[in-house]
Order: structure tokens, then C-alpha cells, then sequence
């Protein structure tokens, strides 16, 4: 995900193709198994975690939690390395500090950034 210019919190409007990004990245996160599927994944023992790894926590089927997981991926938020015929997905913390960024009021973005 690129980074938009100035945060729609800023005060200044949020340029189109900015809130475009934004809007399908926020589709991504509004989900309760994607939200569950980016902890499972965060919170695993190497940061990382194949659909095997996942589908038990979730109670979903191998097939529901592909298509979670591609769209995930699609909105940058995870990355995906194929290793023989497991892929294995990680978090991409940059795209989700730029969410938290673009959701944080400035002077407590700037509080939080001088801790």
C-alpha cells in the first residue's frame, strides 16, 4: 500500500486515489475472521503462518481461509513466499502503520512517534 500525502485527519482533504486505497484496505480489515486471521498470524511463533496453520484456530474450511487470505494480500496487508507447496503468510507491518497513521489524530500520531 502507498502511502497517502496527508492524513484525512490532518485537516486537509484526502486526495481521491488516497481514499480509494484506503477504502479497500479498511474492506480488508472489516471482517472478524481477517481480523482474527491477521492476530493468529502476528502473534505466531516466527511471525508467520501457512493456511494449515490457520484453519483450526478459525473453524473455517482450508477454502475460506484462502479466500481471506488473498484478499489480505491483495490490499498489501500480508505477504505471501511459496516454499515447495506450502505458502507461508506474514504481516507487512508498513501497511499497517500506515492505516494507524492515516486513523490518528496528528498530535497524538507526533505523542506516539516521540515515545
Amino acid at each position: 500500500m502507498t502511502r497517502p500525502q496527508v492524513s484525512p485527519l490532518a485537516g486537509e482533504p484526502i486526495k481521491r486515489a488516497d481514499a480509494e486505497r484506503l477504502a479497500g484496505v479498511l474492506k480488508a480489515f472489516a471482517d472478524p475472521a481477517r481480523l482474527r486471521l491477521l492476530s493468529l498470524i502476528q502473534s505466531a511463533p516466527e511471525g508467520e503462518a501457512s493456511v494449515s496453520d490457520l484453519t483450526a484456530p478459525l473453524g473455517l474450511s482450508q477454502p475460506t481461509v484462502s479466500h481471506h487470505l488473498r484478499i489480505l494480500t491483495e490490499a498489501g496487508l500480508l505477504e505471501r513466499e511459496k516454499r515447495g507447496v506450502w505458502a507461508y503468510y506474514r504481516l507487512v507491518p508498513s501497511a499497517i502503520a500506515t492505516v494507524a497513521d492515516l486513523l490518528t489524530p496528528p498530535r497524538k500520531r507526533s505523542a506516539r512517534r516521540n515515545r
